[in-house]
Parts: C-alpha cells; structure tokens; sequence
C-alpha cells in the first residue's frame, strides 16, 4: 500500500522557503531605507554646518591673513602666508579697548536693568489680577511691532532735551526700551508655570509678597532671568545705529567704533577688522558656553503650563 503526502502538508513546505525569502527581501529593503535616511540626514547636517561654519572659516583665514593675500585672486581656499600681526595690533589700540570697556559697561547695565524691570512686570502680569492687566500686556507686546529706526529720531530729540546725548545713561535706555518687552513676556511665561498654592503657602506662613517673590519665586525662575538677562546683554553688545547716533566717540560702542576705525571712503581695512571681529566676539561666545544650560531651561520653561 503505497502512502501519499496530504495536499496541506506540502502546501505548509512550499510556502516555508518562500516565506522566508520574503521576510529576507523585507528586512534588507528595510535595511536600505534606514541607510538612505541615516545618509540624507548627515548630509544635510553636513551641508547647513557648511553654511553655518563657512563664514567663520573666512573671517579666521582673513584674519590670519596679510593685506597683500587678502586681495589676490582667485583667492585661496587656505591662506598659506600666516601673521598673528593683525591681532597684535588691536592690543596697541587704545581707543578699541576703549570702545570694549564701553560696551561691556552698557551691556551688563541694560542686561541687570532689563531683568529687574521685567522681573516686577511679568510678576504682576502673571500673578495679580487688576484693571487694565490685559490693556498694559498688550501694550507691552504692541512696542515689539514698531521698527527700531523708527524711533531713533524721537528718541533723539528727548535726550537732546535732557542733555543726555553722548551718556551712557542715553544708550542704556534706549537699549532697554527694545529689551524689555521681550524680556517681560519670557518672564510671565516662566511665572505662569509657578503653582499659585506654593504662593497661598507663603502668605499663611506670614510672609509679604515681597518676600515671597524675592525669596521663593526668583530662586525658582532664576534660568529664566539668566536668559533673559543674556538676551538684553547680547542686544546691547551688539547693537550698530543707537551707538552710532546717540554717542559720541567717548562714549560708542564697538560695532560704530570697529567702523569708524577701518573702514574708510577709499579703502578697508579687511585683515585687522576680521581680527577685531573675532576678538569683540569672544564675551558673548564665553557667555553662551558658562550659560547654555539656564539658557536653554529659561527659554523653554514657560512653554508648559503646570
């Protein structure tokens, strides 16, 4: 008696090896999908860092360079005449380290003021409730609308008036006018994430709402001052037209002063500006290093409310 293999069992082989050559086939493809996606993202890494670091690249290599390679052409791609004299020489300009001390001094005073005044106003927009909140909000946000240069003439003729032309105090305020809004709105974003109980808590516990703000609300909000006070810094340190307008050569800034210094109507100075450029850089990049993990806190925390 001769046995036959059941139509299902030889069905059940023949499917095994096709299915396997099927899942094959399937993961490789799902290999190959995740290498193009994996090379696509690096190289568009690669490309927007290109883009981002190229500039930087050149104005180091321009720096580096001699003012006679700085205008051949073609030029190179790598400087190979070298000279560490366009940095030297802003160590024996007097009046470069003067525009430095001056922008450190208007910098640090807008940043300290800026966070002082926005501290008290976001507080009060975020955690009182009185007439004329909304309106005053508004406002606040409405001043981020206008153009600077818009109001550099009015802003010019009310510190005519008062004699506070070529001041610090002129360059102050006027850096803070533009700081502050921003600096407000973060502020309130941050205070909104803060449970109005920790603040009942405090009132049971006897104290005053300046105590409570001072010494439980601000240690909470600190990363958000931080990065607030690094904006208005920042905003202050590199500011051009207020500088330039509102001050005289006492009392500019670096950005006016670096052009007034090499930049001429005949020619430029392009090796020692690339230098004084890279060197006015150094503050705010030192900044942005020692402050990077309040920044980053500060900015995203009043992006959930708790």
């Amino acid at each position: 008696m001769t046995s036959t293999t059941p139509p299902s069992l030889s069905a059940v082989g023949r499917s095994q090896p096709s299915a396997t050559r099927t899942g094959r086939s399937t993961r490789r493809r799902v290999r190959k999908d995740l290498l193009r996606s994996r090379i696509a993202a690096w190289s568009a890494v690669v490309v927007i860092g290109a883009f981002g670091l190229l500039p930087v690249y050149w104005l180091l290599a321009t720096a580096l360079s001699t003012p006679e390679s700085t205008f051949q052409f073609p030029p190179k791609l790598i400087p190979t005449d070298l000279t560490l004299g366009n940095f030297t020489a802003l160590a024996e300009n007097d009046q470069l380290i003067k525009y430095m001390i001056n922008s450190l001094v208007v910098a640090s005073i807008t940043a300290v003021l800026s966070v002082i005044v926005a501290t008290y106003m976001g507080y009060s927009f975020s955690k009182f409730r009185y007439r004329g909140r909304r309106s005053l909000m508004h406002l606040v946000l409405a001043s981020q609308m206008f153009p600077q240069a818009l109001l550099l003439v009015t802003l010019y003729t009310v510190f005519s008036s008062f004699g506070m032309l070529n001041t610090y105090s002129a360059l102050v305020l006027s850096f803070t006018t533009f700081t502050m809004p921003l600096c407000v709105w973060m502020l309130k974003g941050i205070f909104d994430t803060i449970p109005d109980a920790l603040l009942e808590a405090a009132s049971i516990d006897g104290a005053s709402r300046w105590r409570t703000l001072h010494s439980i609300v601000a240690p909470l909000a600190a990363p958000g001052m931080i990065a607030a006070g690094l904006f208005a810094f920042v905003r202050g340190w590199n500011d051009f037209i207020f500088a330039l307008t509102l001050a005289d050569k006492e009392k500019q800034t670096l950005p006016p002063g670096l052009v007034s210094t090499y930049i001429g109507e005949f020619q430029t100075a392009w090796p020692q500006l690339m230098a004084a450029s890279l060197v006015v850089s150094v503050p705010v990049i030192v900044a942005f290093m020692f402050l990077q993990r309040y920044l980053v806190g500060g900015m995203t925390a009043g992006s959930v409310k708790s």
